[in-house]
């Protein structure tokens, strides 16, 4: 089965940005990229979103001097078999929402979204593209910092964000929707080859009545189409903690795929770990996508 096209996380186009903000990595000969990184005074080496063979990775991992590594493995496949190499798995896997951007865009919606989008497109919404701009004072990455800070939680810094723009010319699109003079929601789409993925958005309470988001995303979903993009990742959906986000994000006609989990993985112990993935059993099982049809 062919792999999957290659995630934001080992595209050129991402190597570029983190290279920009002062981060170090190695690519693998496999064009696996690495990121490495010091926790005190403890080298690990992180492989997000790799794409793994399992019978090649060993031998690239000591062709890049990395087999000695502590390793932290999270695959864009599941690959239970890191277990048999004395991998240990620390986080169960996550699904991403991949939406293919060919054939009949507006016909792969489930029914309650397309009405969304049709009462959005009464609304006299005006919608602006433009390439991420250099200002310091983007509406949607100050809203994104605000909502990070209010929530707790960590994911891009602004500087990675911007760097990404820098970067790669044109490849980070920025869809704003304004009722008369004020933003009311906003969108960022981050292109790497024939693929792009939602980075980050926010709508106001005023935006969210008017459906900007679904509007936004249907204007993003035909330009990049036009462009030659064929898939458009639309990020994690988890239907227990935010049901109405996976909602959002399956209606447009995405499917779930699920990722692998994240693993730690310490080469010279050799297989000593192993019997703690016989706890973990369940921990790194993968559902079915029929465990998604109750999200809509």
């Amino acid at each position: 089965m062919p792999l999957p096209a290659k995630p934001l996380q080992q595209s050129g186009e991402y190597r570029q940005a983190v290279t920009m903000v002062g981060g170090q990595s190695v690519t693998l000969s496999d064009d696996t990229l690495v990121l490495q990184r010091r926790f005190g005074k403890l080298p690990v080496a992180l492989l997000p979103r790799a794409q793994l063979c399992r019978d090649t990775l060993r031998d690239n991992l000591r062709a890049a001097n990395l087999h000695k590594s502590l390793l932290v493995i999270s695959p864009d496949h599941p690959a239970p078999w890191l277990a048999s190499l004395g991998a240990v798995g620390l986080m169960s896997p996550s699904y991403v929402a991949q939406l293919s951007l060919t054939g009949d865009l507006r016909a792969q919606m489930h029914q309650k979204w397309r009405n969304r989008l049709t009462f959005s497109q009464s609304q006299n919404l005006r919608i602006t593209r433009q390439n991420l701009p250099s200002k310091p004072d983007i509406w949607l990455l100050q809203k994104d910092q605000d909502q990070q800070s209010a929530r707790g939680y960590k994911t891009w810094s602004e500087e990675l964000t911007r760097a990404y723009g820098r970067a790669n010319p044109g490849a980070a699109k920025l869809f704003t929707a304004f009722d008369g003079k004020h933003e009311v929601a906003a969108m960022l789409f981050l292109c790497h080859g024939r693929s792009a993925s939602y980075h980050i958005g926010h709508s106001t309470p005023h935006g969210r009545s008017l459906c900007a988001h679904n509007l936004l995303l249907w204007e993003a979903m035909q330009w990049l189409s036009a462009k030659g993009v064929t898939q458009l990742e639309l990020g994690t959906i988890d239907t227990d903690k935010a049901p109405g986000l996976a909602r959002f994000k399956l209606g447009t006609g995405a499917k779930p795929r699920a990722l692998g989990g994240t693993w730690g993985w310490w080469p010279p112990l050799g297989r000593l770990m192993s019997p703690l993935n016989l706890l973990d059993r369940r921990l790194m099982a993968v559902a079915t996508q029929a465990d998604y049809s109750s999200a809509l």
